[in-house]
């Protein structure tokens, strides 16, 4: 068990968490995100009432290891050890009257707060599961080790160092992929899922949306804009478009912003920053990062290999 006793003899030495970044002027809709640098050491006294909360809660900590606590409303204490890529999980009834935490470990302890719409919760349900909203509840829990509540974590924590016009529709489709997961594996009920895995987006549906994102590559794609050209929610939109194409919204307008990006480098001579913003990245190392991941070159290696290939060909001829 870890010591707090000597912890109201120093509280005037401890630091608040400080907010690094958040969503809030970013336009995700269906989650919010917010970036924390944590003190080694902390207590917070308020009181929270999740049930009057519009939103779950669910905590990464993303770097560091930590002790930590939570004081329930019946007087009892409940703690444990969380660790990098570990996370808190607070569900509906719970009432916390005070926090605390001491650090593990000299790493410095970051955390993500992810807050998961409630109202999206109850949508997917009703949409895609077979259950009542009123009758489902989550299970919470400390120092819970999901890989791909890591994974969505560790995403949205780097769209939010880069702030580009894909994060929108990522964050729009890891909500919708969080609270699915959430219903499948965190339950209080087995939760059974409607069986639509032969229903897909007719040509017609696709065309216009893929319209649509090439030709709004340089903008801020939304999940609600593509879905509109289906007239489905965006929820079911997702689904439908996964089973259609293989690949998610965000997944595909990914592909496109790369392939535009391959032709300006090919056929332009224009800077990579201008190539960078025209083909939907956020800036040049943006596009850089994404470029190499996907066709292992830098965009600049990419263009003089394409151009001295072009040079042979024409020698070639000639």
């Amino acid at each position: 068990m870890t010591n707090f006793s000597s912890q109201q003899a120093s509280k005037e030495k401890l630091v608040a968490p400080r907010l690094l970044r958040s969503s809030q002027d970013l336009g995700w809709e269906g989650l919010a995100a917010y970036a924390y640098d944590e003190p080694e050491e902390f207590e917070n006294q308020s009181l929270f009432k999740l049930s009057l909360e519009p939103y779950i809660p669910l905590v990464m900590l993303v770097g560091g290891a930590m002790y930590i606590e939570q004081h329930l409303a019946n007087g009892s204490w409940i703690g444990n050890r969380l660790h990098s890529e570990e996370c808190i999980l607070m569900t509906n009834e719970e009432t916390f009257n005070a926090t605390r935490w001491k650090a593990l470990s000299p790493e410095p302890m970051q955390t993500l707060h992810l807050h998961l719409s409630k109202a999206l919760l109850t949508q997917i349900i009703a949409e895609e599961m077979e259950a009542d909203p009123a009758h489902i509840q989550l299970v919470g829990g400390i120092g819970i080790q999901d890989p791909l509540l890591a994974q969505i974590g560790l995403t949205l924590w780097r769209e939010l160092e880069q702030q580009s016009p894909s994060g929108k529709l990522y964050a729009q489709a890891a909500a919708q992929l969080l609270a699915v997961h959430l219903l499948r594996h965190y339950a209080s009920t087995s939760i059974k899922i409607k069986d639509t895995s032969t229903h897909k987006l007719t040509a017609q549906q696709l065309r216009r949306v893929t319209n649509l994102i090439n030709e709004c590559l340089h903008q801020d794609l939304s999940l609600e804009a593509l879905a509109e050209q289906t007239g489905f929610s965006p929820s079911h939109f997702s689904r439908l478009f996964r089973q259609t194409t293989g690949k998610t919204p965000h997944q595909f307008v990914l592909d496109q912003r790369v392939k535009k990006a391959q032709q300006l480098l090919q056929r332009t001579d224009l800077p990579l920053a201008h190539i960078a913003l025209e083909s939907g990245f956020a800036n040049q190392s943006h596009l850089t990062r994404v470029f190499q991941r996907y066709l292992g070159l830098t965009p600049r290696t990419y263009r003089l290999n394409t151009r001295n290939r072009a040079c042979f060909y024409y020698n070639s001829q000639n």
